[in-house]
C-alpha cells in the first residue's frame, strides 16, 4: 500500500481528492493521506518523512510543481503524479514522456489506475528519475529556447537601478548573485553591504523587468542563464552539488542556491573548466 502525499494551493481541491483516496473501494492501494497547501509545506513534509508517491498540483503560488520536484533529492523522490486543470502544454510533455497526471476535476476511476501505475512503479526508481529528467529537459528547452539574446547595442549593464521603499537603488553589477523569476514576478538576488554587520548579506529585490529582458542585458561573460527561471553569475558561484540525472545544484555566494537544467550543467562545467 502507498503511502501518500497531495500537494495543491487550494483548499477544495485538496479536500476532494484526499477524500477519493479515503474510499474503501482503494483501501488495498492507499496506507494514509498527508496534505501540503504549498510547495514549500511539501519539501518540509518529504524532508521529515518518506511518502511513495506525490500527487502534486502544477500551478501553485511560490513554487510550482516542476519546481517542487526539482527540489526534492533523489534518494527521497516519490513516485510522481501531477494533477492539474486542462494545460496543453504541460500534458504533451507528460505524455511524451510517460508521465502520469490527472485533470481535474479527477475521477474515481481514473484515480485508482494512476493509484495501480503507482505500484507497478515502485521499485523503478532508474526509469521513473529516467522519466522525470527528459519531462523537465523538456520543459527546459522550450522555456530557454531563444533566451540567450544578446542586447542590439552591445552594452551591457554596469550598474542596476532597483526602486525600494520611497528611494532608489543603485547596485553595482558586481553584487548580483542571480536574477530569478516565479509567478511571472522576477527577483534579483543581491549581496548587501552593511558596516555594521560582520559580512554582506544576500537581500532580494521585485524588478520590472522580464528574465528575457534581463538577460539581453548581462554581459554573457559574466552572467548565464542555467535553467528556464534563473540567471547566475559565476564568479559568485561557490560549489557545484551533483543532483540528478546529470544536473548540479550551484552553491552560491550567500548561502543562496540554483539548480541548473542538464544541458546547462555541462555548460557550466565547460565555463568553469570541471
Amino acid at each position: 500500500m502507498a503511502r501518500i502525499l497531495l500537494v495543491d494551493d487550494e483548499a477544495p481541491a485538496r479536500k476532494r481528492l484526499k477524500k477519493l483516496l479515503s474510499d474503501e473501494s482503494l483501501a488495498s492501494l492507499v496506507s494514509g493521506v498527508e496534505t501540503a497547501a504549498d510547495g514549500v509545506e511539501a519539501l518540509e513534509k518529504l524532508a521529515q518523512e518518506p511518502f511513495d508517491a506525490l500527487f502534486l498540483d502544477i500551478q501553485m503560488p511560490g513554487l510550482d510543481g516542476f519546481e517542487v520536484l526539482e527540489r526534492i533529492g533523489p534518494a527521497r523522490r516519490p513516485v510522481v503524479v501531477f494533477t492539474t486543470a486542462f494545460d496543453e502544454y504541460a500534458i504533451r510533455a507528460f505524455d511524451a514522456n510517460a508521465i502520469d497526471y490527472l485533470l481535474k476535476p479527477v475521477p474515481a476511476d481514473r484515480l485508482k489506475e494512476a493509484l495501480e501505475r503507482v505500484h507497478r512503479s515502485k521499485g523503478r526508481s532508474d526509469e521513473n528519475e529516467d522519466r522525470l529528467a527528459k519531462l523537465l529537459e523538456w520543459m527546459d528547452s522550450k522555456a530557454l529556447a531563444g533566451a540567450d539574446v544578446p542586447a542590439a547595442n552591445g552594452e551591457w549593464l554596469e550598474q542596476l537601478s532597483i526602486p525600494y521603499r520611497d528611494r532608489i537603488l543603485i547596485i553595482p553589477i558586481s553584487q548580483v548573485i542571480s536574477v530569478e523569476i516565479a509567478e511571472g514576478i522576477t527577483r534579483v538576488y543581491i549581496l548587501e553591504e552593511d558596516p555594521a554587520a560582520p559580512r554582506p548579506r544576500l537581500r532580494q529585490h521585485i524588478v520590472n523587468y522580464t528574465l528575457d529582458q534581463l538577460g539581453g542585458m548581462l554581459n554573457p561573460d559574466d552572467f548565464m542563464r542555467v535553467h528556464r527561471s534563473a540567471i547566475v553569475q559565476f564568479s559568485h558561484i561557490r560549489e557545484l552539488v551533483p543532483w540528478f540525472s546529470g544536473r548540479y545544484k550551484l552553491a552560491l555566494t550567500g548561502g543562496h542556491e540554483v539548480i541548473a537544467s542538464r544541458e546547462r550543467s555541462k555548460v557550466v562545467k565547460d565555463r568553469l573548466r570541471i
